[in-house]
């Protein structure tokens, strides 16, 4: 029986003791390596500030030659605005505003017809002038302007368009620009109505450059000889609206291409 005993405690001692795991280490957190820093780009050269290109005046002679050529092209320049007389010339130059004479004709047409004076459209309303020109735009406003133009008329005017630059400038919905070409137009007077083909045309050409359009009027009058002056501002304006156009300029047919300063004309 000890011998038994003995024989199982020797088995029981051969068992290989499992060896304990050993405890893992928590992994490194890896070290976040800081960016490099990017190399800032060379520093750009400073361009040197142009200073704008000056062209050369026009001498006496060649202004001269460039209205004696648009005389000769077009002896009797008109105005595309259709009016009957100075009054309906007014509003319609008062309706112009932002808005092409075409679109003023075609809505002037119907309304001339059944108001050619202050009376006659006051006797329409603001409402009935609304419905005739709800094609230009701003037609609201220009309503307004017109009734009120046509009662102030009538109220310090005796129902007439006055002649004098400083009085058509107090009418509702008139200003500088439709002074002058009521006053040239109904009245003979040698001033200057500068719209923006006017204004192109000036700077464009070098013969009357100005940063806004007083310059450019002042510069014109001052340069054109009085006996073109009549028809002056309707040569330049259809000159603008047809050959110096804003974005492709017809310098091919232009009549005056060798006498402008333009450096980029095309001819």
């Amino acid at each position: 029986m000890a011998k038994i005993i003995r024989a199982q405690a020797a088995k029981k001692s051969r068992v290989p003791s499992v060896p304990a795991k050993s405890a893992k280490k928590p992994p490194r957190k890896p070290i976040a390596k800081k960016p490099a820093k990017a190399a800032s780009p060379p520093a750009a050269k400073k361009s040197p500030k142009l200073k704008p290109l000056k062209l050369k005046p026009w001498t006496s002679a060649e202004v001269y030659e460039a209205f004696s050529r648009f005389r000769k092209a077009s002896p009797e320049p008109k105005g595309e605005l259709e009016h009957l007389n100075p009054y309906t010339l007014l509003v319609a130059v008062v309706l112009s505003a932002q808005a092409t004479d075409a679109g003023v004709n075609r809505a002037t047409r119907a309304l001339f017809a059944v108001a050619d004076t202050p009376e006659k459209m006051l006797d329409l309303g603001e409402d009935t002038v609304r419905d005739y020109i709800k094609t230009i735009g701003l037609y609201r406003n220009k309503a307004k302007n017109v009734i009120a133009l046509s009662a102030k008329l009538i109220a310090e005017f005796g129902g007439e368009v006055p002649r004098t630059r400083a009085e058509i400038e107090m009418l509702p919905g008139a200003g500088r620009k439709t002074a002058n070409v009521v006053l040239n137009m109904a009245f003979g007077e040698h001033t200057m109505a500068v719209d923006t083909h006017v204004f192109r045309v000036g700077n464009r050409t070098g013969m009357a450059p100005g940063n806004n359009v007083l310059e450019v009027e002042l510069g014109l009058e001052k340069v054109i000889p009085s006996e073109f002056m009549l028809h002056a501002h309707h040569w330049l304006i259809l000159h603008g609206r047809y050959i110096c156009l804003a974005r492709k300029p017809r310098c091919d047919v232009c009549v005056i291409n060798d006498l402008c300063r333009w450096p980029e004309k095309t001819v």
